[in-house]
């Protein structure tokens, strides 16, 4: 059974930064794609960040720039390094794994990723 777990979430003043992990366990498929997505208050989830076996990274269009997407296979972790942080940043950031397939030019959709964490708070004040 394939988890995925959230940490490094909390608060933080505007322009500032925050790293946070993705634990994935449980999983020897040899294709993967493992994503970061978020979801504020009102608003719908967005993805912001994948990455897969192959290497491949992709972006969202309102954190390229900003946020950074890396993996340490030897520890089965997936990063989301994120910096000049807003206001508008502020939501519950979730980690997603999909298995048996690379993250493809859909993968902002959330679709056919079918593990997902609890989620991590991250509030960025003014």
């Amino acid at each position: 059974q394939v988890q995925v777990a959230e940490s490094g979430g909390g608060s933080v003043q505007s322009g500032g930064s925050l790293r946070l992990s993705c634990a994935a366990s449980g999983h020897t498929y040899s294709n993967y794609c493992l994503a970061w997505f978020r979801q504020g208050s009102g608003k719908e989830r967005e993805g912001l960040a994948a990455v897969d076996s192959d290497g491949d990274v992709y972006y969202g269009d309102s954190v390229r720039g900003r946020f950074t997407i890396s993996q340490d296979n030897a520890k089965n972790t997936v990063y989301l390094e994120m910096n000049s942080l807003t206001p508008e940043d502020t939501a519950t950031y979730y980690c997603a794994a999909r298995i048996h397939d690379y993250c493809t030019t859909t993968w902002s959709s959330g679709k056919y990723f079918g593990y997902w964490g609890q989620g991590t708070q991250v509030t960025v004040s003014s």
